[in-house]
């Protein structure tokens, strides 16, 4: 029997004390918005319960990602207002932050963003480049009657004066092509990563990059990914990425940017089908590793490659 979303596991079901937690994982269940299929305020638990099937020794890193402590948060109170919601999920991402913690969101519906944006902002206190992995431009000033729409969402994150880079858009309306094409918006579209070789595309990934600050937010939206790799999100676009794409870009963004938080969202579970938040807790791990990768490499080896924990199996 499923657990209620009450009642969740902790990421990996590994978990660190809270004094030697170097990565916080906040589940943000807001769903107010979705236009079409729902079902996102279930995705944190669905990932979080995916997770437990995630080996934890990473065969692209040759370590443990999981050694670096994650500590799983309780998930953010959003039963109240829009604004008083939002205001709490900005408040957390502030408090992870000024903790000297990685933030791991797990969304939600792509509301939760500017308000997770804004709350690293505040902690931070540096300047920051905001990092878009989507399907959608998100780009519209309102839709259906609200600015918090998850339509608006990348609007909502610019009106905090970030710099933006989005990859793997291929849907938006023509006012947002109009404000992109004027205000010459950075973006990799999802046709160029299919036209481009793989050296190109990084190419122009890492030209793309070196336009932002130093200091990174990713917001990763599983639509990104083509549905026939991950068909649980509430919008589903064709010619999406695939694994290995968002892997090697994903692995640039950490190697040349301070990436300090992030968040994936957009995850809307399909009954009996849990390939989608499979992959969904496997791209966390991954940028976790990816993240950490370097302070993980100058432990001993025995730490790196031996000694793994004894994990009873998922039931």
């Amino acid at each position: 029997m499923p657990l209620p979303d009450a009642d969740l596991p902790p990421f990996l079901t590994s978990e660190a004390l809270p004094g030697e937690a170097s990565v916080a994982v906040l589940p943000v269940p807001y769903e107010r918005t979705t236009s079409w299929g729902r079902g996102a305020e279930h995705g944190p638990a669905a990932l979080l319960r995916a997770s437990r099937y995630v080996e934890i020794y990473d065969e692209e890193l040759r370590l443990e990602p999981v050694r670096i402590g994650i500590e799983t948060l309780q998930p953010v109170d959003v039963e109240a207002s829009e604004e008083a919601a939002l205001q709490r999920i900005s408040a957390s991402a502030r408090n992870v932050i000024e903790r000297g913690r990685f933030l791991a969101a797990i969304g939600g519906e792509h509301t939760v963003t500017p308000a997770l944006v804004r709350g690293v902002m505040e902690a931070a206190g540096a300047d920051l480049g905001v990092v878009q992995f989507d399907a959608h431009a998100d780009l519209r000033s309102t839709y259906q009657g609200t600015r918090w729409n998850h339509a608006c969402a990348m609007s909502r994150v610019l009106d905090l004066g970030v710099r933006t880079l989005a990859v793997g858009i291929r849907s938006l309306s023509r006012p947002e092509a109009v404000r992109i094409e004027m205000e010459r918006l950075p973006i990799i579209w999802g046709h160029q990563m299919q036209a481009l070789a793989p050296e190109d595309l990084q190419a122009l990934f890492a030209g793309l990059l070196a336009s932002l600050p130093d200091t990174v937010y990713l917001t990763f939206d599983l639509d990104f990914f083509d549905p026939s790799l991950l068909p649980a999100t509430g919008t589903p676009e064709p010619g999406g990425g695939n694994w290995h794409q968002a892997l090697t870009l994903l692995r640039l963004l950490f190697e040349q940017k301070s990436v300090i938080a992030m968040d994936v969202v957009e995850l809307a579970p399909i009954p009996d089908n849990p390939a989608s938040e499979f992959t969904a807790a496997r791209l966390l791990y991954k940028c976790i590793g990816y993240r950490f990768r370097r302070e993980l490499a100058a432990r001993p080896a025995s730490e790196r490659l031996d000694q793994t924990p004894i994990r009873p199996p998922a039931t």
